[in-house]
């Protein structure tokens, strides 16, 4: 079966009378991660909550293999990570992961040490570094054809960033990913492909020497 593809085309928003996105073009495919970077208040999360479903722009075109979609989390095509915490706070953690996790990846979650250490919790009963780390590896799991990653690097320490790489990578076999950060390292390091958003635009970057030219970093390192 061949891959899907996941397009983005023609995004407009605005808040206030302010442009925020205008010349928006992203594709991800299965089998690769696409990074999206930009500076603060460009609008990185907000196309990533427009392409999930829960913000409405005036004018947008999301298609998988062509075929449009209003809310990507309708069928459970995408999943989403918010910046913000999301899982209900009472409810034990092995009875929320049965809900999340894609079943060929089962065993592997199961067998982490955050989940082994705390799946008879709740989410209430972790601290915000691990309660975060959990939250961002459910949706990587996920059954979702597409992930979106908002943040997932931030609130974390590098440690526990070293572990949730190679498992995006790992899980870049079956899925589409779309992660944006601020860490940009991270981004540049796992990523297939970098879209750079600009003045309300998506640039695609062929070169780290591009992110200069756009002047998204001073210098390369």
């Amino acid at each position: 079966m061949p891959p899907l593809t996941l397009k983005v085309d023609s995004v407009q928003l605005a808040y206030n009378d302010r442009k925020i996105l205008q010349d928006v073009y992203l594709q991800c495919t299965q089998g690769e991660i696409v990074g999206v970077l930009g500076r603060n208040g460009c609008g990185k999360s907000s196309l990533l909550r427009i392409i999930f479903g829960i913000v409405t722009p005036s004018f947008k075109y999301v298609s998988i293999n062509d075929k449009f979609i209003s809310k990507g989390y309708h069928n459970a095509r995408i999943a989403y990570l918010p910046q913000h915490n999301y899982l209900p706070r009472g409810i034990k953690i092995k009875d929320l992961a049965k809900g999340f996790i894609d079943n060929i990846f089962w065993d592997e979650f199961s067998s982490l040490d955050i989940y082994k250490n705390h799946f008879n919790k709740t989410a209430g009963e972790l601290s915000g570094g691990e309660l975060r780390q959990l939250e961002t590896l459910m949706i990587i799991y996920n059954k979702a054809d597409f992930i979106l990653l908002d943040e997932p690097f931030t609130h974390i320490s590098p440690i526990q960033a070293d572990i949730i790489k190679p498992i995006i990578k790992k899980c870049a076999q079956h899925k589409g990913f779309i992660i944006t950060d601020h860490q940009y390292r991270n981004i540049l390091e796992i990523s297939d492909r970098i879209v750079l958003i600009n003045d309300g635009s998506t640039k695609h970057i062929k070169s780290t020497e591009e992110l200069v030219t756009w002047r998204y970093l001073n210098h390369i390192d």
